[in-house]
């Protein structure tokens, strides 16, 4: 007999400019919870990513509505990554003419749900 593989719905968004250690922080805090719930939380939190995974979040939640005719209260957060993307690599001056390395991070964010 074949298993059924849960249904699941993602939403990602590429070349964030927001350090991928700062998102994996508010990523860990949603990861298993309630669409809903992690929704309440996410809306409260202070912290800049908090409101691009908001925005992501939402949009995993209505690509699933739209394909499956899920509710929201049956979802629930399956996965919550943040992968490393490019890094830009800029230099500031420093003393006796030395540049000092500054490296500016991008994350790519996916978030997966799947039926409770």
């Amino acid at each position: 007999m074949e298993q059924k593989k849960p249904l699941e719905s993602s939403a990602s968004i590429k070349y964030v400019r927001i350090s991928p250690f700062k998102v994996r922080r508010i990523l860990n805090q949603i990861k298993g919870r309630s669409a809903k719930e992690a929704l309440m939380i996410l809306k409260f939190m202070p912290y800049k990513p908090s409101t691009l995974i908001f925005k992501l979040l939402k949009s995993a939640v209505s690509n699933s509505i739209k394909n499956y005719d899920e509710d929201a209260n049956v979802l629930r957060v399956l996965e919550a990554r943040a992968d490393a993307g490019p890094i830009l690599k800029r230099l500031c001056p420093h003393a006796q003419g030395r540049g000092f390395p500054i490296k500016k991070r991008t994350c790519h964010i996916t978030i997966k749900l799947s039926i409770l």
